[in-house]
């Protein structure tokens, strides 16, 4: 009998709480299906136009759902340029740009935030102003102090301007402010130095970090368009973005096959995406943790 009584008052007040806050919650999920409705719509229209023929994707009022099916676009759009080369350098570089990011941005970012040097605060400064310049101003004088090193046309002029970076450098940087000094005091006492508490200590605990640096990195070297496109003048050399291009001509625009080839170039980035995204949310929350 004393185990009854508390439960049929607590129960009364739990519906009441529901029937109070139902409303909200209801305007609350209505709000965030439509933002969800709005952001996945244009991947919608990508996968319906790559189905459709020319005619039906150049109609107005546009069709939102194909009156014929054609899967055969994607063969036929695989086959009008050499996709097979462009996804070859483009994994090739994003995973070069990768790696040499997170070896430069890792030393730098654990420099600011463990090693004591003068000037370092005015240092860390100008460092994050570069990130005010835009990447227009500097590409003629990049495209020009490449040339003359004689790497156009190469994949090093595709590396090695994006081995580093300033916003690597400052997520990374936070992570390792995050972590406690007692480690590192109980490190030196035991003889371990800078290099080995990076190694087996530091960079474990910064793992999110890490992995969404590299994921943000592959991202950028995936849909990167405009660097490649001055820097390369051989299809041999090309990446995907600047392969999406050849669907463009004087003639037209071969829209269905374009959806086409936009479907089969996306869908590498969008399961990398769901298979790492909580990494994400760690690192945003692990970030802001001190300094």
């Amino acid at each position: 009998m004393e185990t009854a009584l508390p439960q049929a008052h607590v129960r009364p007040k739990t519906a009441a709480r529901r029937r109070v806050f139902m409303p909200g919650r209801w305007l609350l999920y209505a709000a965030l299906i439509a933002g969800a409705a709005i952001m996945t719509f244009p991947f919608y229209w990508m996968l319906a136009t790559s189905v459709k023929t020319l005619v039906e994707a150049l109609l107005f009022p546009p069709s939102l759902w194909p009156r014929e099916w054609h899967p055969e676009n994607y063969l036929q759009a695989w086959r009008l340029a050499p996709f097979a080369r462009y996804f070859v350098n483009t994994i090739l570089i994003a995973v070069a740009q990768v790696v040499a990011l997170l070896v430069t941005s890792t030393l730098a970012a654990y420099a600011f935030a463990r090693v004591s040097f003068a000037g370092k605060n005015l240092v860390f400064v100008l460092f994050l102003a570069t990130l005010m310049v835009p990447f227009e101003v500097t590409l003629v004088p990049n495209f020009i102090v490449l040339k003359n090193l004689g790497w156009y046309n190469t994949y090093l002029a595709l590396i090695v301007p994006f081995s580093t970076s300033v916003f690597a450098i400052f997520l990374l940087r936070q992570f390792f402010l995050s972590i406690p000094q007692e480690l590192y005091d109980a490190a030196q006492i035991d003889g371990c130095s800078r290099f080995g508490f990076l190694w087996r200590i530091a960079v474990p605990l910064a793992r999110p970090g890490l992995i969404t640096v590299a994921l943000l990195a592959f991202l950028g070297a995936w849909n990167s368009f405009l660097w490649p496109l001055i820097m390369t003048g051989s299809e041999q050399m090309r990446v995907l973005q600047v392969g999406l291009s050849n669907f463009q001509s004087e003639a037209g625009t071969q829209y269905h096959l374009w959806m086409a080839a936009a479907t089969f170039t996306i869908l590498p980035i969008v399961v990398l995406y769901l298979i790492a995204q909580r990494y994400f949310v760690e690192a945003v929350a692990g970030s802001g943790i001190k300094g």
